[in-house]
């Protein structure tokens, strides 16, 4: 195969491509396409291997013929794979298909982009899903989710077109039990779906589990080891770290051990020593997360209920179902491929690697493939490009491949945008979205395209008479920066032109230059509303303990109230260190976070910041600065300036009614806002958000272009015809389905 050393090499048949399509939107939509693709699961062709003893050289150019063989019909295309997985969950085990969430999570500010299939369902894991939403009822989930890798924790945009397996744009089958089954069942199904249905072969398989670690406390996850070993031979069991097998979400929250099935794709040998070993023969193919702890700073608590994560690469699975030693070569890259060919001007695409690559001809091809799908499923789901956050992410990744195709591929300028429908042939069917934005899709790349093309060529001719062809082997920070400031060159495009030429960039004098600049930036992206005492929120373990002690959701029916002071009483005092016990009190100056039977407090929601005031009682009252619902938990924090508080004692809510009187026009005036640009821009126009507070409104929203000055002069003509005419404010609660079709 391309990246073989001389142990070993596989030797492939012809290379099979084939356009089949489904449809993730509904299961419906799956299920009529899947009918398409013929036959019942089969056994993959059997490989013809050789496990030592070739030169390297041969095995490289051996494994170039899946790049440049004709093509076949392919048993095992994308589209099948896809739908199998889903089927069997679906149809076998009861799981409810729930379609995958944006890849742009623009209702999510803690993701840059969906990273995982598990990113919808974490109010589920942080024990957060209100109460009477298909998401606290939901107990069994299969997907395949739409994800993105570049920027923030997980990035791998600097190793798309250097080898054969990473993408910024990946698909990530996915199922679920939420407090349903556990260990055994989803070791169960992983081994029947793999080798009953897909046909891998057992002695391939390896599967690992969490060995314990001491300095956690946790002892060997035996109980998963002991499942294994009911499938496969303890040579083929293997114990692991904390660091390959220890599932967490982030610092604190839902976690657990877990377990990974890697596959060689050599076979008749030994390969346990090269599991978790970044071997390109033997790959991890699928996650199983066993979500059963909880973190804080106090360590770790078992979970309520507990959870299975599981999640497996969909390109991975196909290079190996169709025996295909690069994920670049399954069918689903075939017509994107054969469009950048008819585009470039230096022929097609060879699948080589590394030095061989010396023009770096296959290099531009992976990534400017990779680029296009991001680039379409990204713009699809309402991101767009911009100067800050996701919308720079996508500017960055456009601009590599801009360059990629123009300088190294020799393409016109204009040619990105014309990958964008091949995209959409290929995926149109399973996420009907492309088909639904596609013009919008290409308005916006084309745009983005020209405006970078008028800089390229003077970037290029800069970087190399101003810097390659200085004696230095270093572009400097000011170089760097007039890349970056006046020519619209990311730091990381003038970081890998750089890399091509032999050079490095002091980063250093460039992070001087734009310290300033990148400091402003964050500042704004992370500014929040500055709140006295400490920040008190609710997981999964604070919900759980609620519902366990029998205290009931909060009864907030009164937040539409106006100027009354409402009674209520304390179910539960929440501090730094955990609820208070029973007999425990509170006192002046301690931050405090109240659960109350009833609550007049408007909880921060829709984008409206949350009510202020006090909650008073006898002898003493707690200043309120913060008000949070958690699964129907209200959550009203402040600091207590006089007295003593516990559990049980009557209270009387006061909101501070003439601040809401300013935010309340606010809000209302957002709706009509969004009523003006859509009626200016039209249907491409929609929210991605706002904020509401005493001082102002900001509206959010996504359009393939900048407003001209007539556009904004009507969308504020509009709002002030509103306001004149003096209209009637009511307010209904319905559901957003509801919500979305007035």
């Amino acid at each position: 195969m391309r990246n073989q050393s001389s142990l070993g090499i596989m030797l492939y048949g012809m290379a099979g491509h084939a356009r089949a399509f489904t449809s993730t939107s509904s299961r419906a939509a799956f299920t009529s396409t899947a009918k398409r693709s013929a036959g019942m699961p089969q056994r993959p062709n059997k490989l013809a291997r050789a496990s030592s003893g070739l030169d390297g050289n041969i095995g490289r150019l051996l494994s170039q013929l899946d790049a440049s063989e004709p093509s076949e019909e392919v048993e095992w295309p994308t589209t099948r794979i896809r739908q199998t997985f889903i089927d069997f969950f679906a149809d076998k085990y009861e799981h409810k298909f729930v379609p995958s969430s944006p890849s742009a999570p623009l209702n999510d500010p803690t993701l840059l982009f969906a990273n995982a299939g598990m990113n919808q369902f974490k109010p589920i894991f942080l024990g957060q899903a209100q109460p009477g939403t298909e998401l606290a009822t939901l107990r069994r989930a299969v997907n395949s989710q739409k994800c993105i890798r570049a920027g923030g924790k997980h990035n791998d945009l600097e190793d798309v077109g250097r080898d054969t397996y990473h993408h910024t744009f990946f698909e990530m089958l996915g199922s679920w039990s939420f407090g349903d089954y556990f260990k055994k069942e989803a070791i169960d199904y992983a081994w029947e779906l793999l080798t009953e249905v897909y046909k891998l072969e057992p002695d391939r398989l390896y599967a690992s589990y969490f060995g314990g670690d001491e300095k956690l406390g946790l002892e060997a996850d035996n109980e998963a080891r002991d499942y294994w070993l009911q499938h496969l031979p303890e040579s083929q069991v293997l114990a692991c770290d904390a660091k390959d097998n220890f599932w967490e979400m982030g610092d604190t929250g839902p976690c657990g051990p877990c377990s990974e099935l890697h596959y060689d794709r050599i076979g008749n040998r030994d390969a346990s020593s090269l599991v978790n070993e970044d071997d390109p023969d033997v790959i991890e193919i699928w996650n199983l997360v066993f979500i059963q702890f909880n973190r804080d700073e106090n360590g770790l608590t078992p979970l309520p209920a507990k959870h299975i994560d599981t999640g497996m690469g969909l390109e991975r699975l196909c290079s190996l179902l169709q025996d295909k030693s690069s994920n670049y070569d399954i069918d689903a890259f075939t017509p994107i491929f054969d469009e950048i060919e008819r585009l470039a001007g230096v022929g097609g695409y060879e699948g080589k690697l590394g030095e061989e690559d010396s023009t770096l001809k296959d290099t531009a091809y992976r990534a400017v493939a990779d680029h296009a799908r991001t680039l379409t499923f990204a713009l699809a789901d309402g991101a767009v490009p911009d100067n800050e956050g996701r919308g720079y992410v996508l500017r960055r990744i456009l601009r590599r491949a801009t360059r990629y195709g123009q300088q190294i591929l020799k393409c016109e300028p204009g040619f990105f945008a014309k990958l964008v429908p091949v995209v959409v042939e290929t995926y149109g069917d399973a996420y009907p979205e492309l088909k639904q934005n596609q013009a919008n899709i290409i308005e916006i790349v084309k745009e983005e395209e020209e405006a970078f093309s008028t800089m390229l060529d003077r970037g290029i001719k800069y970087f190399e008479e101003e810097i390659n062809d200085s004696k230095s082997k270093i572009v400097s920070g000011g170089q760097a920066f007039f890349l970056y400031d006046t020519l619209g060159f990311p730091i990381d495009l003038t970081e890998l032109m750089a890399e091509e030429a032999g050079m490095s960039v002091d980063m250093k004098g460039f992070e001087g230059e734009m310290e300033g600049q990148k400091k402003r930036s964050r500042d704004a992206r992370l500014a929040s509303k500055g709140l006295a005492g400490e920040r008190l929120e609710f997981i999964a373990e604070q919900t759980a303990w609620l519902a366990d002690e029998g205290i009931a959701v909060t009864d907030d029916s009164a937040k539409y109230l106006w100027d009354e002071g409402l009674e209520s009483s304390v179910r539960a005092i929440f501090t730094a260190d955990g609820f208070l016990k029973e007999g425990d009190a509170a006192e002046a100056g301690n931050t405090v976070g109240l659960v109350l039977d009833k609550s007049s407090f408007y909880a921060e929601a829709g984008g409206q910041d949350a009510d202020i005031g006090t909650i008073s009682f006898d002898g003493g009252e707690v200043v309120v600065n913060d008000v949070q619902v958690y699964g129907g938990y209200i959550l009203h924090s402040g600091v207590i300036s006089e007295g003593t508080l516990s559990v049980g004692d009557s209270v009387t809510c006061q909101v501070e009614y003439d601040r809401r009187r300013d935010i309340a026009p606010n809000h209302s005036m957002t709706h009509v806002l969004n009523a003006a640009l859509r009626e200016v821009l039209g249907d491409g126009c929609d929210q991605r958000g706002s904020q509401c507070n005493d001082e102002k409104l900001r509206f959010d929203f996504s359009h393939k272009k900048a407003m001209t000055p007539v556009q904004l002069r009507d969308t504020e003509t509009y709002v002030k015809e509103i306001i004149g005419r003096s209209l009637p404010v009511s307010a209904e609660v319905m559901s957003l389905d509801d919500a979305k079709a007035i």
